[in-house]
């Protein structure tokens, strides 16, 4: 039975179904607790351990884990695993340490975004941290959402058995309707919901996949015979293995995943967060890798993809192993992952329109009322995702390298800042700007002309250079006089 005939059983495409609009119903039902901008952009503050660790967890792990890198063992085997070790290791470290601190902070702040946080933390008078951070945030972060709307699309296109556009517009709106209506709290919670859905889709799809063809021994087995290399969790090489493992670096960058860790009810919590969400991380990593080499297994030719896209052999397979029924939660599995990083990032665009430009630079010098940023707010989210659907057309088929792209970016510019913020006192403003720019610039000059040469993920140099030029600038410039130290 193929992708498209699994969803003609009625019950199947009502599961399906179910998973799409569920999230619509719960952006309903927290319309009347987003009041104001606190509650729009973090929910308050007022969130619960275990609602941080899995929406954390599941807001970070997006189309990039569950069609990128099952896609990603399909082509080079074991070896997959380096590229989720690194971001589980960092998560883990910040949920315990970093989180903690920045919670504090932030609330000591009364921060609402982390360009809030810089800004206050350095006495940036003249906003150029929030001004340059603005700018970094749109560049990356829509590229980002773009790269979501892509995969939804992908897969929508593929199930149902319809042409790329209407199924890009189809997953667009659904996340807008009940962004623009509950904003955080909506997102939070449908983050819970999508983390389960993805629970089930990660751990018994792959699990079902190792009983049916013997177990882990029977499958290494047989994948060494077809390709002793994909087996090897070395066979990468050293360079390709140390960026793999970098990606964690950018971890600590992500707006969308550290807001999370501001939003907690108590950072006390956060060690039980911690184990929550590093638990569910190992396990939704390795079940992503186990797939992709299931699918080696079952699909030997990748002619027998469609559109010969390995990116599409958790489809693939979960047509070959499942009753339509179970299809239609698997495939609603895939939009969790995708719509609970889509719509986070979408909220990162719109507090920094609507916070970080327009309410602290544009109009610094007005008032401006709770109901007026709230609309705002919203009116924000909805062309940003605009501008993700035109730009999720231009790139139909970069979902993994798309995504590690702005993650790197992302991270170079803000998880060294962030970092050296927190934990170095003789961090400067200057230091910090010195750091956004030149992890940006480092990692789109290495994207366009080192990459292919050195094989080198861009993060790794990037968050390298930006850490240099904070300490050297810090120390030859000076802080702003009666500076609260962290």
């Amino acid at each position: 039975m193929g992708l498209y005939d699994q969803l003609t059983h009625p019950v199947a495409l009502l599961i399906f179904l179910l998973t799409l609009f569920l999230p619509i119903l719960i952006g309903f039902l927290t319309l009347r607790r987003t009041k104001n901008q606190s509650d729009f952009f973090i929910g308050g503050r007022m969130m619960d351990k275990f609602v941080v660790a899995l929406s954390a967890v599941s807001s970070g792990r997006s189309s990039w884990l569950v069609l990128g890198v099952s896609g990603m063992a399909y082509t080079l085997g074991v070896g997959a695993v380096w590229a989720v070790v690194g971001y589980i290791t960092a998560e883990m470290f910040q949920f315990i340490y970093l989180g903690r601190k920045l919670r504090q902070e932030t609330e000591t702040y009364k921060s609402i975004t982390l360009l809030d946080y810089f800004e206050s933390r350095f006495q940036d008078k003249k906003q150029h941290i929030r001004l340059v951070g603005s700018l970094i945030i749109s560049i990356f972060i829509v590229a980002y959402v773009a790269a979501q709307f892509n995969a939804g699309a992908k897969s929508l296109s593929t199930a149902l058995n319809v042409p790329f556009l209407p199924a890009l517009i189809l997953s667009a709106v659904l996340i807008l309707i009940y962004m623009v209506m509950g904003g955080y709290i909506a997102v939070a919670y449908n983050d819970v919901v999508r983390a389960i859905i993805l629970i089930i889709g990660l751990v018994i799809f792959p699990a079902y996949g190792l009983a049916k063809v013997g177990g882990l021994s029977a499958l290494l087995q047989t994948l060494a015979q077809l390709n002793p290399a994909s087996i090897d969790p070395f066979s990468l090489g050293l360079g390709a293995i140390i960026g793999f493992i970098g990606i964690g670096l950018g971890s600590p960058g992500q707006p969308h995943i550290v807001v999370r860790y501001m939003s907690i009810d108590d950072e006390d919590k956060l060690r039980l967060s911690a184990v929550i969400g590093t638990f569910w991380n190992v396990v939704l990593g390795w079940g992503a890798v186990f797939i992709g080499l299931l699918g080696r297994y079952f699909v030997s030719s990748i002619e027998q993809i469609p559109n010969h896209d390995p990116e599409m052999i958790y489809l693939v397979l979960s047509s070959k192993f499942f009753s339509p029924i179970l299809y239609g939660l698997i495939i609603g599995g895939i939009f969790a992952a995708i719509l609970s990083t889509a719509d986070s990032q979408l909220l990162v665009v719109a507090s920094t329109f609507v916070r970080d430009l327009y309410e602290k630079i544009l109009k610094k010098t007005s008032i401006i009322d709770e109901k007026t940023k709230l609309k705002l707010s919203r009116w924000v989210v909805f062309f940003s995702g605009v501008l993700a659907i035109f730009l999720a057309c231009i790139a139909q088929d970069l979902i993994f390298w798309l995504v590690l792209f702005a993650w790197g970016g992302l991270g170079a510019a803000f998880g060294t800042s962030l970092i050296f913020a927190l934990y170095w006192k003789k961090t400067t403003k200057a230091g910090i700007l010195a750091g956004m720019i030149t992890g940006t610039v480092v990692v789109i000059i290495w994207k366009l002309f080192l990459k292919e040469a050195t094989g080198l993920y861009e993060l790794i140099p990037a968050f390298g250079l930006a850490c240099v030029a904070i300490w050297i600038v810090s120390l030859i410039s000076s802080a702003p006089p009666n500076l609260d130290e962290p």
